[in-house]
Parts: C-alpha cells; sequence; structure tokens
C-alpha cells in the first residue's frame, strides 16, 4: 500500500475539530450529543456524536471541496485508477442522477439498457433526454437477464447514430459482467460516452479472480455503492470520473446542484474509511469472499435439488464474466419458488437472502463473511433441501420478450404531463404514465411515454397469469393503468 493511502483525512478532521474546546453555538440541534435523546445515545458513540458536525471550515465544503474532502475523494480516484472521485451522500441514486446531468442535455439521445434500475429512469426524467432502449440477453434458464452484447449495441449505433452515450449496467445484481472494454471500444470509436451503473462493483478492483472493475475496462464514468458490498455506511456511494471526454468542472457542479447542502459528516467519513480499509486489506479480504463463495458454491451444487451457476456458465452472449461473490441459488428443482425459498430460509433457518424471483434466491458473499458465515450458509441450505422438498419439480413460467412498444413521449414529457387512471384493456392507443415490469426477468414490459399497444396488453396478462411478480404500476393487480390524459400533445421520443 502507498504511504500516503493511509490516512483518513475526514475522519482526521472531525476529531480534531471535536477535541478542539469549541463551544458548540451551531448546528446540528443536538449540539454534539448534549441535547440527544436516549434512543439515538444508543445508536451513536459518544464520539460519533461529538463529530457529528458540518459546515466548520476545517471540514471543508463538499459542494466545492479544497480541504479534507478533496483529499479524500482524490485518495479514493487514487485507489481506483480515476481521475476523479466525488463522494455521494445521496446514494448510487444521487451518483447516476449526477453522472446522467453532467454530461447531457435536454433532447440528447441516450441508449439505455431495458433492465436499466429505476435510478436510471428517474435520470433521464431530471434530464429531458430521448433514451433508446436496448434488450440485455436473457438467459431462459435462470430466468434472468444478462447483460448487453456488442451487436446489440452496434445495431443501436447504426440506428441512433445522434446518440451521446450509453448507459450500461455492470456488473448486473445477480454478478453477471458483460463485455465492457469492447462497448467503450465501441461507443468511443462513434463519438459517444461510456456511462456505467456500477452500483454492484465497488470491490471488483481488489481482486484478480472478479471481473474488472469499469474505469479499467475504458468507462468515462462509474456510479459505485460503496455500502453495497463494503465498509462505508447505507446511503454512501461514489461516482469516479475519467476525464478525457468529461467536463469535471460540470462534474462538481452537478454534485452541488443535487446534494445536500448540510452533509452528514458521518456518511461521509465512512466513504474515507472504507477507501482506507481496501488500501489495507481489501485484497486479502476480497480473497477470503471469493474462496468462501466458492466453497459454499461447490456445497451447493453438490446438494440435491440446488444449483448454483459459477464461473463455467460464463461465455454466453451478454455474459462474459461473473463475480463469484454473488449466489444465485435455483430452488425450482425442489418444487418451490423462490420467494417461498426466501420465506422459509428466513423464518426457519433465520437467514435473509439479498433477493428472490421466481425461480432463484440470492446470497452475497462480502468482505464481511467469514469461515463461521459460510459453514452457517451451507448447512442451512442442506437442511433446506433436504426438509422443504416437493413431489414436482416446480413448472418454470415462460420468460420471452416482445418488440418494444414505440416512444411517444420522453420519460420527462410523460412524468409532467396530466394523468389518468382507466381500466386496463381500454388503455389501448393510450400512452403509459407509469411502467410495468415483471419478475422475471426485471425487464420492463412498458415504460412511462410508450404507447400501449394489444400486444403489450396480451403479453402483460399472460405474464401476470403465470404468477410472475409486477412491479411499478399504481395497480399490482393490473385492474387498471395510468395513462397521459388525452389532448396532450404526444412528441415522438426517437
Amino acid at each position: 500500500m502507498k504511504d500516503y493511502q493511509k490516512r483518513a483525512p475526514l475522519p482526521e478532521a472531525m476529531k480534531a475539530y471535536a477535541g478542539s474546546g469549541a463551544l458548540a453555538f451551531h448546528t446540528p440541534g443536538h449540539k454534539q450529543g448534549l441535547g440527544a435523546h436516549p434512543l439515538l445515545k444508543e445508536r451513536i458513540t459518544p464520539e460519533g456524536l461529538r463529530e457529528e458536525v458540518s459546515l466548520m471550515t476545517e471540514l471543508d465544503d463538499l459542494g466545492h471541496p479544497s480541504m479534507c474532502i478533496k483529499e479524500a475523494q482524490d485518495l479514493a480516484a487514487d485507489l481506483y485508477g480515476a481521475d476523479a472521485a466525488y463522494f455521494m451522500i445521496n446514494g448510487t441514486t444521487g451518483a447516476i442522477h449526477t453522472m446522467l446531468l453532467s454530461v447531457l442535455q435536454p433532447g440528447d439521445t441516450v441508449l439505455v439498457p431495458r433492465n436499466a434500475h429505476r435510478s436510471i429512469m428517474g435520470g433521464l426524467v431530471l434530464c429531458g433526454v430521448r433514451p433508446v432502449y436496448i434488450q440485455p440477453e436473457i438467459d431462459v434458464r435462470l430466468g434472468i437477464a444478462m447483460g448487453l452484447t456488442t451487436d446489440a449495441v452496434q445495431a443501436a449505433i447504426a440506428a441512433h447514430p445522434e446518440a451521446k452515450a450509453l448507459v450500461a449496467v455492470y456488473p448486473t445484481y445477480y454478478g453477471v459482467a458483460c463485455d465492457l472494454k469492447a462497448l467503450a471500444v465501441l461507443v468511443h470509436a462513434h463519438g459517444m460516452l461510456l456511462l456505467v451503473d456500477e452500483a454492484h462493483g465497488p470491490h471488483l478492483p481488489f481482486s484478480r479472480a472478479l471481473p474488472a472493475e469499469a474505469i479499467a475496462c475504458g468507462a468515462d464514468m462509474a456510479a459505485l455503492s460503496t455500502h453495497k458490498l463494503l465498509g462505508s455506511l447505507t446511503q454512501t456511494s461514489m461516482l469516479l470520473v475519467q476525464s478525457l471526454r468529461v467536463d469535471q468542472e460540470r462534474v462538481r457542479q452537478t454534485a452541488a446542484l443535487l446534494a445536500s447542502t448540510s452533509p452528514n459528516y458521518l456518511l461521509l467519513a465512512s466513504l474515507d474509511i472504507a477507501r482506507l480499509q481496501m488500501a489495507e486489506s481489501g485484497p486479502r479480504l476480497l480473497a477470503r469472499a471469493v474462496r468462501l463463495a466458492e466453497g459454499i458454491r461447490q456445497a451447493v451444487n453438490a446438494t440435491d435439488g440446488l444449483w448454483c451457476f459459477g464461473s463455467e456458465y460464463m461465455g454466453r452472449p451478454g455474459a462474459a464474466a461473473l463475480d463469484v461473490t454473488k449466489l444465485t441459488v435455483q430452488v425450482s428443482a425442489l418444487g418451490l419458488t423462490g420467494a417461498e425459498a426466501e420465506h422459509i430460509l428466513r423464518w426457519q433457518y433465520r437467514l435473509q437472502c439479498e433477493l428472490a424471483d421466481a425461480y432463484n434466491v440470492l446470497f452475497i458473499i462480502s468482505m464481511a463473511d467469514t469461515m463461521r458465515e459460510a459453514s452457517i450458509l451451507e448447512g442451512a441450505l442442506r437442511c433446506f433441501a433436504r426438509n422443504y422438498r416437493r413431489p414436482a419439480p416446480l413448472a418454470l413460467p415462460t420468460v420471452s420478450l416482445r418488440a418494444e412498444p414505440e416512444v411517444r413521449l420522453t420519460p420527462r414529457e410523460a412524468f409532467f404531463a396530466p394523468a389518468e387512471t382507466v381500466p386496463f384493456t381500454t388503455g389501448i392507443g393510450r400512452i403509459a404514465a407509469e411502467e410495468i415490469t415483471f419478475y422475471p426477468p426485471g425487464i420492463p414490459v412498458l415504460c412511462p411515454g410508450e404507447e400501449i399497444t394489444a400486444d403489450t396488453v396480451q403479453h402483460i396478462r399472460s405474464m401476470a397469469a403465470v404468477g410472475l411478480k409486477v412491479t411499478g404500476p399504481q395497480d399490482t393487480s393490473l385492474g387498471t393503468i395510468r395513462v397521459v390524459r388525452k389532448g396532450q400533445i404526444c412528441t415522438r421520443a426517437n
């Protein structure tokens, strides 16, 4: 580790201020813990409360950092091999919104994977850009979306050469990584930016057994959920930038526009400390996580009725590599849905998975896990498979895609347009004012601003009929749907 990486400038500055003896006649109202309720004192240490201050000169300014925050961000950028890093206290949602708003302008065209997180959809609303959706690959056996293929992106670029950027999800929630290096070469050759939602990849640089991180693959910007897989507090993330094609001052201004002017320094300090922890011990901790995950995967695959895919399953379209610390355990051979398995594991075995879909339950092995946690998970899964097996395997619903509906309004236009609720089947020919997504595979069937067609309605009905989980609409029973009120001006977004 480089000597300068051994410091944590933010907590050092906070501790120095708390120990300076200055009597607090400033915010926050609890006055460094003096007026804190006992319940709050139970959750934050006395030292933490003393340091829970902000806006003092020596604590720097998140909107225009020049001291301890700048030093902490520079250390993070150095560790990740980026030109700049921006600390985010409004989650990776804030990082993604900053990323999009700092490089796109209203009316721009942007290529977006159909399975983008709702934070990306929110960013499209804020930006007022015109999305061109690209279908990711679907793995029918797993029932999940994989990544984008180079061919799919090439086709989208050929159809929309005016596009300013490609947004990529890398890796997916399930740990699947597309060939991001090839995508970077492709989009840069056409003068476009590569913007990456790397929410599930803040740990990637610290193990060669994992896919390469987005910045190393050539991404221009990458949003990382530091709290998801490293040691910072929930709600904290980083935005990494390579400045060759990006105006860093515009990024700073956008970050300041979207962030609180009263940032919580405990959150900021946790980002600095998470960076320090990875600088000190990242490779060792990730090596352990990889070793434990592979051991659990081997045990799962030796258990009748369970299956957990690994690196050997990669090399498929949209699946170039795997983050092996993500364990996707398919339970359908037991005759159970993922949701049923999640409930049993939570209440019978006191284990909480990260997510469940129709086929699978997903477990995350992080740098925090030890052999103790791995042994408990292995034993519980073996016991679960023995005790909760139905006579016949679950008849899996068919996961399929339909041609995307025509985009009639941009997401921003649809968001601000007056809307009304109508019976679902009478929505044909109208413009959707809400999103409808089924799990699996987690890809929107309908997005705000798209025209509702008879084919779309039939497809939605068929997916609902096989019991797939629906998210997005106000009425998840699909008896009604929100649509743009008639008489609104409709402009084609593509």
